[in-house]
Formats: structure tokens, C-alpha cells, sequence
């Protein structure tokens, strides 16, 4: 069974493209097309499933239509829409993993001073200039490279040095 930590976030599978059973994929990271890998991981009515991929092109930087084995009909592949899509970190190696910020999600942020966990990483808003670790309680906490000290991928956490009064809005 594959567990959340042995996998990051790259995409989600949009809509059915033709007849053969291709689907299109947006990603966050190409980490799919730069390592050696045979199948992707999706999440399956919450259960994270991994798919082989028979082929894949390339649409723009940002999309891909794959063909995954099995998946033959409009119909199978209509069932894979909207699910998340992950890489498993054992495939991305050392020099891969991150590439991009999806990575983080899942982490714990810790406070630098007390050593206090103040919140999982539930996602990450790049929307505006400033962007925002979105913690599963709702807060929001400034992902600035100048409030992260440390980040460990082996225990999947991040130590930042908060300004005072922060966790308090």
C-alpha cells in the first residue's frame, strides 16, 4: 500500500481527450518525463493508486495527454478525471525532489525558538506576489525563504523563525 509520505504532488488529471482512453494531465513538475519512471500515483476515491503509463505527449509546460495501460475507452478514462496525480519520492531521487513547492505539502512547519509544531501544510497559495503556506487549521503562514531555517525531507518538516504575533492573527 503506498502512504502520502512516499509520494508528492505534481498535478491533477483533467478532462478525456479522444476516444482511445487518454486523459490530460496538468503538473506542477515534469519529474515524470526527467527520472525513469513507468507509472504515475493517483488518488482514487482516497486511495492512492499506482498507473502505468503507456505513452505520453506533451501539449504545452504545463500539460501532457497520457495513455495509461488498461485504460482503453472514453468511459475508463472518464473515471480518472479530477484526481490528483503524485510521483513517489523513492523514483525522484536526491537531485530531483522538489522541483516544486507541491513538494512541501504534507510537512509540519516548526517554530524555531520553542521547537513547537505549529501546523501541517494542507497546500501552498502562489496566487500573489507572496506566497503562503495554507495550513490544515486554515492559518496562513508567509512562505518566505527569510522565516525558513531548515527544511528536512527525512522527517518531512520545516523550521522557520516566525515574527512574534503571527500564529496570534
Amino acid at each position: 500500500m503506498i502512504k502520502k509520505e512516499e509520494v508528492y504532488k505534481i498535478g491533477r488529471i483533467g478532462k478525456t481527450h479522444g476516444v482511445r482512453g487518454e486523459v490530460t494531465f496538468q503538473f506542477d513538475d515534469d519529474v515524470f518525463d526527467r527520472v525513469e519512471a513507468d507509472y504515475l500515483v493517483l488518488e482514487v476515491d482516497g486511495l492512492l493508486v499506482p498507473f502505468f503509463m503507456e505513452e505520453y505527449r506533451f501539449r504545452s509546460d504545463t500539460t501532457a495527454l497520457v495513455k495509461f495501460c488498461d485504460i482503453d475507452t472514453q468511459e475508463r478514462a472518464h473515471e480518472l478525471t479530477n484526481c490528483d496525480v503524485y510521483f513517489p519520492l523513492a523514483l525522484a531521487g536526491e537531485d530531483e525532489a522538489p522541483v516544486s513547492l507541491a513538494f512541501l505539502v504534507g510537512f509540519d512547519i516548526i517554530e524555531a525558538q520553542g521547537g513547537t509544531i505549529v501546523g501541517t501544510i494542507a497546500a501552498i497559495d502562489d496566487q500573489t506576489v507572496n506566497m503562503l503556506f495554507e495550513l490544515t487549521d486554515g492559518r496562513l503562514i508567509p512562505a518566505s525563504s527569510d522565516l525558513v531555517k531548515e527544511i528536512n525531507k527525512d522527517k518531512r518538516q520545516i523550521i522557520m523563525e516566525l515574527p512574534e504575533g503571527l500564529l496570534e492573527l
